[in-house]
């Protein structure tokens, strides 16, 4: 990847890209802990806690800048942004794509935006949990949303593949509709089962194997981080949620009454067998800045085709 790449916030996601696309790229970071950015430069990266001058700094390279820091955050970043670098090119790796849309463009800047979510990441959080190799096979969601800058949008690509992410486009409110049900609401699920399954006490601690580690690992997120995830999502998180609470008093009902929770058993093995067995396709026949090329993008992401490009 040629373009430099400004990455302002360093956790888990944006540290983890800082350290997998310096190898490839001129690559500098901005985090508000010092903490934090003496330990990325101890370990050999360009950071900074000088928000101002890391903002000058990608104006004058005209680096691709990364929105990396809590949804709660944005609009004092993206105030920084319109300050000191409104020229430069910008997407994020936020886990909601409307919310984020609709902040840029307040502030301005939608003119050379492009959303972005590479589905990885760990229930840890800091520097300390950042890995290179986070993102390799993972899915990055680019957002294809009418008027897309097409020059801004294949940097973004670029980016994203340049650690070894796998792209999948998508309009911004069918990203936020389909994270909410296999992204947000596992971590509602999880805390649920976390809450009941140990509520009887240290037996059912000590009791608790693989089936609770796995249905309640994302419980182990830092709260305010989850926090911040699920209400910058709620719209979308509570219509999942209404349908999860209907299928629970569904399961419910027919226990009670009939001895049996065969129908939601039953259905969500057949959507788990659908998730394994899901193949991987290219997508085929679009070109970039062609006339409809993000309709045409947003129908492939629908049926959940890669960009290979």
């Amino acid at each position: 990847m040629e373009t430099p790449v400004c990455i302002l916030g360093l956790g888990l996601i944006g540290g983890s890209l800082l350290r997998a696309i310096s190898p490839h790229t001129h690559a500098f970071g901005y985090n508000r802990s010092a903490a934090t950015v003496d330990a990325a430069t101890a370990a050999g990266f360009d950071a900074s806690t000088d928000l101002p001058a890391t903002l000058r700094r990608a104006a004058a390279d005209d680096a691709l800048i990364v929105l990396a820091t809590p949804a709660t955050t944005l609009d004092e970043m993206l105030s920084a942004v319109a300050e000191h670098a409104p020229t430069c090119a910008l997407t994020d790796v936020v886990s909601v794509k409307g919310l984020v849309a609709d902040r840029v463009r307040a502030h301005g800047l939608s003119a050379r935006f492009v959303g972005g979510h590479p589905m990885a990441g760990t229930a840890e959080s800091g520097w300390q949990a950042t890995d290179p190799a986070l993102f390799w096979d993972a899915i990055w969601v680019v957002a294809a949303d009418d008027g897309t800058d097409p020059q801004v949008w294949t940097q973004v690509v670029e980016l994203a593949q340049g650690v070894g992410a796998r792209v999948v486009p998508a309009g911004s409110d069918d990203h936020d509709r389909a994270v909410a049900g296999i992204s947000h609401l596992p971590h509602l699920t999880a805390a649920v089962t976390a809450a009941v399954g140990i509520a009887d006490g240290d037996l059912a601690t000590r009791l608790a194997a693989g089936s609770f580690r796995d249905g309640t690992r994302v419980a182990g997120t830092a709260p305010r981080v989850q926090q911040a995830m699920l209400e910058a999502n709620s719209s979308a998180l509570l219509s999942a949620l209404s349908e999860t609470i209907d299928r629970l008093v569904q399961a419910r009902d027919e226990l009670r009454d009939n001895g049996t929770v065969h129908t939601l058993v039953a259905d969500g093995h057949r959507a788990r067998k659908h998730y394994e067995s899901f193949e991987s396709r290219p997508i085929e026949g679009v070109t970039i800045g062609e006339p409809g090329w993000e309709a045409a993008l947003r129908a492939a992401g629908k049926r959940g085709e890669v960009w290979t490009g």
